[in-house]
């Protein structure tokens, strides 16, 4: 029997502007794939994340649930490497789910790797007035932000005599704190401002020897800015040499700057090239992070094989 065709959709996630933030892939599977394939599609878009959605029949039609796969372009080892976390791909997921009509909630349930992960429809997020957005006219149709509810990333410190070789790796720069988060095995390098992540000049292939499995780099940001930190993020050993948006370090981030800060909202900058904003809200109680961003449909088309 010959497969039925996939219908997809690229998104940019946490802007709401097309060709900003961070693309993912979002393909409506009707039934499971083999991980070869699925590996093998996410080569074929070459994005940062590609993400399969399937529905669970047996989900609540008031909360809709749907199996949530992300795949990156690479397989590492000879092994398929299938994300365990990621917020960009889940934000479009869910923003595609709400704009194509193909639930009616406000809420949807993604059973994920990292468990059950929700997605809420809300009131749009407002980006601080000096940040330019170029409209592009979808934005106007869809003016509402989607708000998930993510796990905190739990961060240990860092005692290690690979303190100049990370320094190295970012070209210099002045180390004020390091941080390794777990489960993920990311280090979280704080630098003395917003003005030094932004102005930052990674050197790639140091960052790639470098122990854990990358680098996230974050500052606090001035008052006038409307922003309370910027970051940006390193994965050259999974084939993604600066990231342009990352809703999942975020959750690392947050509480990290809760206690420096003494808060638990935030609105971050991501400082990649194509940019992002998030709004954050930390839930110390529960250990949870709501991210919250806008998102845009640039392409959409059908897989045929």
């Amino acid at each position: 029997m010959a497969r039925t065709s996939v219908k997809y959709y690229v998104v940019d996630a946490f802007t709401e502007s097309a060709f900003k933030g961070n693309p993912a892939a979002v393909c409506l599977l009707e039934e499971d794939r083999d991980e070869q394939w699925l590996q093998a599609v996410a080569a074929e878009f070459n994005l940062s994340e590609t993400c399969y959605l399937t529905r669970i029949s047996d989900s609540s039609t008031h909360t809709p649930r749907f199996r949530l796969r992300w795949f990156t372009p690479v397989s590492e080892l000879k092994t398929f490497w299938q994300v365990k976390l990621c917020g960009h791909a889940t934000l479009a997921s869910a923003y595609t789910l709400f704009t194509t009509g193909l639930v009616n909630s406000n809420i949807i349930e993604f059973d994920t790797l990292s468990g059950i992960l929700t997605a809420k429809k809300g009131p749009a997020v407002k980006a601080p007035t000096d940040v330019p957005q170029i409209q592009y006219g979808e934005e106007h149709q869809h003016c509402f932000s989607v708000e998930l509810d993510f796990p905190t990333v739990p961060s240990t410190e860092f005692n290690s005599t690979e303190v100049s070789a990370i320094s190295k790796a970012l070209n210099g720069a002045a180390i004020i704190d390091i941080k390794r988060t777990t489960p993920f095995d990311d280090l979280l390098v704080v630098l003395s401002s917003a003005k030094s992540v932004i102005e930052l000049q990674p050197q790639i292939d140091d960052i790639r020897r470098c122990t854990g499995e990358g680098i996230i780099v974050s500052g606090a940001a001035p008052p006038e800015s409307g922003f309370d930190f910027a970051s940006r993020c390193f994965f050259p050993k999974y084939g993604i040499n600066e990231d342009p948006v990352t809703g999942s370090a975020h959750c690392a981030l947050a509480p990290y700057w809760s206690q420096k800060l003494g808060k638990c909202d935030f609105i971050a900058y991501q400082a990649s090239a194509r940019s992002g904003i998030l709004s954050l809200h930390l839930d110390e109680n529960n250990q949870r992070v709501l991210l919250r961003g806008k998102a845009v449909t640039v392409m959409e088309g059908t897989l045929m094989v």
